[in-house]
């Protein structure tokens, strides 16, 4: 098959027979999408020929992912996030990095590879937990409201760290701290400025123009969006820190949710070329140099970060069922750890290898972590006995929880003999 048209068509069939596959194994659609970016790249078939259309699109497909996601961070959220949620997400970040960060250099790798790599293990998918929780009915539960509160901290995490480690492309990696730091300050308080100005007195109007037509409140959205990821990397910072800050700018807008749900359909559809111009740029020697040190990697994600959150939470005195339920929505690497390695060579920091190494992980914590959070209860019985550390003698938060959740007064209905 000759032309890009074609290939574009050849490779969209075997995506959605790809897809079909994983949706039966029930897995992530992602996961087939990178698998078939390394079937159809050069390392196997060699199908791929138009990169140039592929890679531009992938770029816009992550460009609307940042945008989505600050779309769904309104300040009222942000302020709500609760201390549990703030502690367990920052203790979480915490713990990873540092433990990830020397587990990687004990792997042979340098400081800035091993800098990018342990950030990238903290970062969980917001997609794929949100989705698994609501399919299972758990999207409302003490557990799963937790865990969407830690998924807000760890999306705001995202946007700091690409914001620090676009910052060291002026130094080039050898300035110290402190010049990353003021870099990294005085461009953030500009445009926190610029942003406020827009978001007061600016952008309501200009949404409230656009929305008279559903179909011109889409193209402005993602206009607005690649405008601003455009001009976040002429003004030093990376495209995705300026497609975050494009969302978050509209989120408080009436319009959020109408243009939320739209764009969702778009991401999902340009994130497919992201994950294939990934597989097709990977090819199976760097991937089979890495598969050593990515068992090791997936490991500590797949046991680490779950413990990590279990203990904070028991801490704060939760039961050890619900920190368990919670830590296993933390047992994976997102598609947001692949995004920011990807950034990371595009801004000279590190190579090839460091994406495989991620992407590997990525692959396997991520069908693993699928079907322990979808078989959750039946794992949290088998493990229970060992559980007992987890939680204080008296799990003093979730009983105020519980109590709250009694209600106020009398009950007005009562069913008896149901079934």
């Amino acid at each position: 098959m000759h032309g890009a048209f074609a290939e574009f068509a050849l490779l969209l069939l075997i995506c959605a027979l790809a897809g079909a596959l994983f949706v039966r194994l029930r897995q992530p659609v992602l996961i087939a999408y990178i698998v078939v970016g390394i079937v159809v790249g050069p390392a196997v078939l060699g199908l791929v020929g138009a990169h140039e259309q592929i890679d531009l699109l992938a770029q816009v497909g992550v460009a609307v992912l940042l945008f989505v996601v600050g779309l769904k961070l309104a300040l009222h959220h942000i302020r709500h996030i609760g201390p549990v949620a703030l502690a367990t997400g920052l203790g979480q970040l915490a713990f990873t990095i540092a433990f990830g960060f020397l587990l990687v250099l004990a792997l042979g790798k340098g400081w800035l590879e091993a800098l990018y790599v342990a950030v990238a293990l903290t970062f969980s998918s917001t997609i794929i937990i949100v989705k698994l929780l609501s399919d299972k009915r758990e999207l409302d539960s003490l557990h799963g409201r937790i865990a969407v509160g830690f998924l807000i901290v760890q999306d705001l995490a995202v946007v700091v760290a690409m914001m620090a480690m676009s910052a060291l492309r002026d130094t080039g990696g050898q300035g110290g701290w402190l010049d990353v730091a003021w870099s990294l300050g005085w461009r953030v308080a500009v445009a926190a400025v610029l942003m406020a100005v827009l978001m007061r007195w600016v952008l309501p109007v200009v949404v409230a123009a656009m929305a008279r037509s559903q179909e011109l409140l889409l193209v402005f959205a993602i206009a607005w969006g690649v405008a601003l990821a455009a001009l976040g990397e002429w003004a030093g910072f990376s495209k995705e820190a300026g497609a975050f800050l494009a969302g978050f700018s509209l989120a408080s807008t009436p319009y959020r949710e109408a243009m939320n749900a739209r764009l969702t359909s778009i991401r999902d559809f340009l994130l497919l070329f992201f994950f294939i111009d990934l597989g097709a740029k990977l090819e199976l020697a760097t991937l089979g140099a890495e598969v050593g040190p990515a068992i090791l990697l997936s490991l500590f994600v797949l046991v680490g970060n779950p413990l990590i959150v279990m203990a904070i939470m028991g801490f704060m005195g939760y039961r050890k069922r619900t920190g368990f339920l919670a830590g296993l929505t933390v047992a994976q690497i997102s598609e947001f750890s692949i995004v920011f390695v990807a950034m990371g060579i595009t801004l000279g920091h590190i190579g090839v290898p460091a994406l495989g190494l991620t992407t590997l992980v990525g692959l396997v914590t991520i069908t693993v972590s699928t079907y322990m959070i979808l078989y959750s209860q039946p794992l949290y019985e088998r493990l229970a006995p060992w559980l007992g550390w987890f939680e204080r003698r008296r799990p003093f938060r979730e009983l105020a929880v519980e109590q709250a959740a009694a209600g106020d007064g009398a009950a007005e209905v009562i069913v008896f003999g149901l079934g």
